[in-house]
């Protein structure tokens, strides 16, 4: 129920920490991975790891908010392996500017910088989905799954721009999911997962003080988790395998958290 064996997986952002740990996992599930990414050196140096596995991956470099290099990005994938069995859409992410610090109100938010957080983290999403969603639509068959957020449950101060953007992905993961099964096949399945709060390269300084020791950020978070600590990124690639498997052949348009019950708790 759960193998997944000779699929083909793209894995958009699949440079990054986040798709790097997905990308990993399925090439140990024996997944064919295509890594996405907009950064040659990134996708190189995931690709290499990849096949030192002795998995088989492939590396495109290609922008998710371009329509046109997605499509040769699929062109050369559908010569190179055929079909496309998996999306997995983790580009995305915030900027300085989009991020409010503690003594700033939301009318102190750069525009510029919200506007990218916004096109990145939706329509980053959003484009991938649509290319390599026809081809599953075409087969019969696929699996998407998109990135949500706990920025979505309820409002979280400082990442206005990452909120709106991420708690669009949830209606667009529930509209996509409506249109495959309704439109071309029940086994095309669309869902999301919504992480909980992991340690990482965009959120540390926010998080952890530069002497190891957490933030007030950070107290507040682990103080609405139940679990009293922060997850670990590999944690999240069991959720990506069962929705993307057979086991999950009847779930699809769910937004699943993965947050050691954050967003079950009310905090008393």
């Amino acid at each position: 129920m759960f193998d997944l064996s000779g699929k083909v997986a793209v894995v958009t952002g699949g440079g990054g920490v986040l798709g790097g740990s997905i990308a990993t996992s399925l090439i140990e599930a024996g997944v064919k991975v295509a890594i996405l990414d907009i950064r040659k050196e990134n996708v190189d140096a995931k690709v290499e790891e990849l096949k030192q596995k002795g998995g088989e991956a492939y590396g495109i470099v290609s922008s998710v908010l371009d329509m046109d290099e997605l499509k040769s990005a699929k062109d050369l994938l559908l010569e190179k392996w055929g079909k496309v069995d998996i999306l997995i859409n983790t580009a995305g992410g915030n900027l300085p500017g989009a991020t409010l610090t503690e003594e700033q109100t939301v009318f102190d938010m750069k525009i510029e910088d919200y506007q990218k957080v916004t096109d990145l983290n939706l329509n980053g999403t959003v484009f991938p989905s649509l290319v390599f969603g026809e081809v599953m639509a075409s087969q019969g068959e696929g699996s998407i799954i998109t990135i949500s957020s706990m920025a979505t449950y309820s409002a979280i101060t400082r990442v206005l721009g990452y909120s709106v953007a991420k708690t669009g992905i949830n209606i667009f993961t529930q509209w996509m999911a409506m249109e495959m099964a309704t439109k071309f096949n029940e086994k095309v399945r669309v869902n999301a997962i919504a992480p909980g709060f992991f340690i990482g390269d965009q959120n540390r300084k926010v998080l952890i003080n530069p002497d190891g020791s957490y933030t007030e950020r950070s107290k507040k978070v682990l103080a609405r988790t139940p679990m009293k600590r922060f997850g670990d990124i590999k944690e999240l690639n069991g959720a990506v395998q069962f929705l993307c498997s057979d086991a999950a052949s009847f779930i699809t348009g769910v937004i699943l958290p993965v947050d050691g019950g954050f967003s079950s708790f009310s905090g008393v």
